[in-house]
């Protein structure tokens, strides 16, 4: 399946670019497309999941849904989703 990945802040620069599509095996939930995301890029090992889930304050989006109001990292993806990872946001 073919995913349309997308990064902001910190996570833009450790992937070098905004958008990037990937093809992935059918089948996959969020967390396995982090995960790999991880591996793949150094600038993002250990910043996606923490014990099995999701690092606090990561915002990650499903279509523009977050992925904690579905099913978590086990949110099935689909041929053609986008996937929106965001950093946690300090400010005041």
């Amino acid at each position: 399946m073919r995913l349309e990945l997308r990064f902001f802040a910190t996570f833009r620069e450790a992937v070098g670019q905004k958008t990037i599509e990937r093809e992935y095996d059918d089948n996959l939930a969020v967390g396995d497309v982090l995960s790999a995301l991880e591996t793949e890029f150094d600038g993002l090992d250990g910043q996606l999941l923490e014990d099995g889930d999701l690092r606090p304050q990561i915002n990650v989006l499903k279509n523009g849904r977050e992925v904690l109001h579905m099913e978590g990292i086990e949110t099935t993806m689909e041929d053609g989703d986008t996937l929106s990872v965001f950093p946690p946001v300090a400010g005041g």
